[in-house]
Parts: structure tokens; C-alpha cells; sequence
């Protein structure tokens, strides 16, 4: 088990880059199985989850070829070991990984079967499958849970194009069913569809390989199927999450960061929370500048009543980003409702920020009340673990504002989601080391 030690109190200057976006590699790296041809995918991030889906892809045959370029890959799926499928090493490792189950959809629409282990993650409260697995029934899969077993066998001679209304707007699980409706008989239709940027991303590079997909950017999808895709090449946004992570840096910590390239147009509402808790945020062609924040105060509503931020669907406030605000909201002026909806577990390292001297009221396993010390009172360091990646960011950002050196164990997490953080961060003048 690796460790970050934090000194804290020094200040972040200068430039930084955000890495492509983890979500959309997840979903673009699967759709590389609808082809026998190579598929060239650009700007993908050197994280712990996407390259263990990497990993799972080559061992059942796919061809994968790392580019001059370091985040360039050429894949191949011309020659796939299906029966590796089958194999409790694959089961194994599909257990480890959420984004294994995206899997699911290509290799159903181009080999009508698969078999997907039950999918880890992060531990943040139920996330169920039942979307992905209604939408591949109403296609006309079967699908059974094997007994004994965490791995559904789904099956289907040719997918079959329908209606049909999703029970949530899941991002997965919109992703996995457009790429089984891709190659399906006749047209499907999604409504209540998962509409990210990086879901139409993905859709953009389907139809840059030939699929016929419609209404883009919307909850209302159109897929005509056609019988093969082909090659194409697709370049990665930049990580959303790690550019709202990058604001919330440079807010607690910052003397003037430059988040650079940043494609604002798919940031959506990111900036405006950041700036509802008082951050100012400039914008320079696709960049964002943080100027150092001596204070910064969070607005009310019109009417004078508390701030409330709550997490939606896009394009509301990816939850994503929910741990990362409540930790700049420990040192702004005034005070703050966070209302985390999507998730019923993810507000709970909430303690470990206390311990830090942050005023958090945990009202319930879905909403806290931050009181913000208006940077009078410090945090101070202390040892604490990563329950997730996204409360591990929220903490290394805290160790790196409090006072004295904070050790954060279970940084794999980290890992997961955020490339040579420690060395990009040092790069601005943190003081981070990795230890075993």
C-alpha cells in the first residue's frame, strides 16, 4: 500500500495541464471491440483504471500499440480469445473494475455474447446495473446471473432495434446500450438518455466509424443499425473532474494557476458552482486563471437563503466534484448546503475534514452543512486514508492548505483517477512525497 506525505502550506504557481478525460477513455477504449480494424484513440490518461481496461483488453486478443506520442494507442480487435471470457482470472479481473462493464454492449452487438464479472469501483453506496441490463433486454438479450457466481451471461443471435425509456439517465449505462444498438437490426430509440460530453464523444466517434446516431447532445437519441464499423482516429477531452479538482487547488492553495487547454465549452456548469462559492475565475482563450484568493465568499439566493449545491445530471453538477467543493467551502466566508443526490455514501469522508478543524454539519448520509473559517482558522494535518478517488483529491487538497504534514494512505485510489498527481503538483511548488 502506497501513502502521500504532505507538507502543507506552500503555495501553488504557475501552469498545468489537465490529463484526457478518464470517463470518456473508458467508453471509447470498449467501443474499439465493434471493429476488426484499428482504432486510434488519442490523449488517453496513464491512470490505474484505464489501463487495467487496457490490460483486460489484451488479454482476450486485442492488438494494442502504443503511439511515439505517449498517450496515443492503436487498437485491434481482429482477433479476439472469446473463450477467455469465460476464465475465472477474467472474472477476476473485471471484479476489480467498473468500466469492465461497458465491455458488455460491443461484444454483444459484434458476437452476441458476453459474460461480465459483477464490477467494482469505488465504494460510494449501490450502484446498480439494472439500466444497462434492461436496455440490452429490450434489444432482446437474455441475460441470467450464473449461478453461485458474480457474472451475468447475456446472449443474443442479433439485437433487435426498439423504444425504449430509460429508469435513469445513467452515463454507463446510456454508453453501453448505444453500443449494442449500433450494429442492431432496425432503430432504437433512447429517451431519458445520459447526454455528457463525453457520452456524445463517444457517439461522434461511432458515427465517425459508420454508426447512424442522431439527436447528440440530447436525452432523446436515434440509432439506425447498420451491419460493420470501421477504423477511425478520435482525440480525448480533457478530464472535467481534474479541471474542476484544479480550481478548487488553486482556490485553497493558489498564488496564480493557469489551468491550460481546458475545452470550456464541455466544462458547463463547473465553473459557475466554483464562482457561487466566490472563486474568481478569468478566462484566456481555452484557459483558466485563479489568482490567488485571499478571501472568498459564498453568495445566498435572491431571497437571502443559504447556498445550496446539489448534483444533477448533465448538464447539472457532476457529483464528481461534490467532495472537492466541500473542501474549498472549509475556508470561504459563509456558509453552505451541499445536498449529494446521487450517491448515498460519498459524503462520509466528511469526518476526516472535521478531524482536520473543518465546521461540517453531516446531516444525513446525503447532505452536510459547511460553516467556512474565512481563512481565520487553518486546517491542520493529520493521518487519514482515501476512501474513493474523488474524496482522496478532496484530501490531498486539504493536507496541502492545512497547517503542519498530513500522511493520506490508500492513494491507489488516487491512482485511479489522477496521472502522476504528486509530480504535476510539486511542479507548482507542492510538497508531496510518495511513500511504501
Amino acid at each position: 500500500m502506497a501513502a502521500f506525505v504532505i507538507e502543507g502550506g506552500h503555495p501553488l504557481t504557475g501552469a498545468i495541464q489537465p490529463q484526457g478525460a478518464k470517463n470518456e477513455a473508458l467508453q471509447v477504449i470498449c467501443a474499439t471491440l465493434l471493429t476488426s480494424e484499428p482504432v486510434t484513440i488519442h490523449n488517453i490518461p496513464n491512470i490505474r483504471d484505464v489501463n487495467n481496461l487496457i490490460q483486460l483488453l489484451k488479454d482476450i486478443g486485442v492488438k494494442v500499440n502504443k503511439q511515439e506520442h505517449a498517450n496515443s494507442f492503436v487498437f485491434q480487435a481482429d482477433n479476439l480469445n472469446l473463450d477467455y471470457l469465460q476464465s475465472d482470472e477474467f472474472v477476476k479481473k473485471c471484479s476489480e473494475l467498473r468500466g469492465s462493464v461497458m465491455m458488455i454492449g460491443p461484444l454483444l452487438a459484434r458476437f452476441g455474447s458476453a459474460v461480465v464479472a459483477k464490477p467494482g469501483g469505488d465504494k460510494i453506496g449501490r450502484r446498480r446495473l439494472d439500466t444497462h441490463f434492461l436496455g440490452f433486454q429490450k434489444l432482446g438479450a437474455k441475460f441470467e446471473q450464473m449461478e453461485g457466481r458474480d457474472v451475468y451471461e447475456i446472449i443474443a443471435s442479433r439485437l433487435k432495434g426498439t423504444y425504449m425509456l430509460l429508469d435513469e439517465a445513467s452515463v454507463t449505462g446510456t454508453a453501453n446500450i448505444v453500443m449494442a444498438a449500433v450494429m442492431a437490426r432496425g432503430t432504437t430509440t433512447i429517451y431519458n438518455a445520459a447526454c455528457e460530453p463525453y457520452l456524445q464523444q463517444l457517439c461522434k466517434m461511432l458515427n465517425r466509424m459508420g454508426a447512424r446516431i442522431s439527436g447528440i447532445a440530447s436525452n432523446l437519441l436515434t440509432i439506425e443499425g447498420v451491419r460493420e464499423l470501421h477504423g477511425t482516429n478520435h482525440t480525448i477531452l480533457p478530464d472535467m473532474i481534474e479541471v474542476g479538482s484544479f480550481i478548487g487547488m488553486a482556490a485553497m492553495c493558489g498564488d496564480g494557476v493557469r489551468i491550460k487547454d481546458v475545452s470550456l465549452e464541455n466544462l458547463g456548469i463547473i465553473p459557475d458552482a466554483f464562482r457561487r462559492m466566490g472563486i474568481k475565475i478569468k478566462v484566456e482563450d481555452d484557459d483558466l486563471v485563479i489568482p490567488r484568493q485571499r478571501h472568498y465568499e459564498i453568495q445566498s439566493f435572491m431571497d437571502g437563503t443559504i447556498m445550496t449545491l446539489a448534483d444533477a445530471p448533465w448538464p447539472g453538477l457532476t457529483p464528481d466534484l461534490l467532495s472537492v467543493l466541500i473542501t474549498v467551502a472549509t475556508q470561504a466566508r459563509g456558509s453552505v448546503l451541499f445536498h449529494q443526490k446521487m450517491f448515498e455514501s460519498r459524503l462520509f469522508f466528511v469526518d476526516k475534514l472535521i478531524d482536520m478543524g473543518a465546521q461540517i454539519i453531516l446531516c444525513d448520509p446525503h447532505r452536510a452543512v459547511v460553516v467556512g473559517h474565512d481563512r481565520k482558522i487553518q486546517l491542520r494535518g493529520g493521518r487519514m486514508s482515501s476512501p474513493d478517488i474523488r474524496a482522496g483529491i478532496a484530501l490531498l487538497i486539504a493536507a496541502m492548505s492545512a497547517k503542519g504534514t498530513s500522511r493520506i494512505d490508500n492513494i491507489e485510489q488516487i491512482d485511479r483517477g489522477y496521472e502522476d498527481i504528486e509530480g504535476r503538483l510539486n511542479a507548482l511548488g507542492a510538497k508531496i512525497k510518495r511513500i511504501n
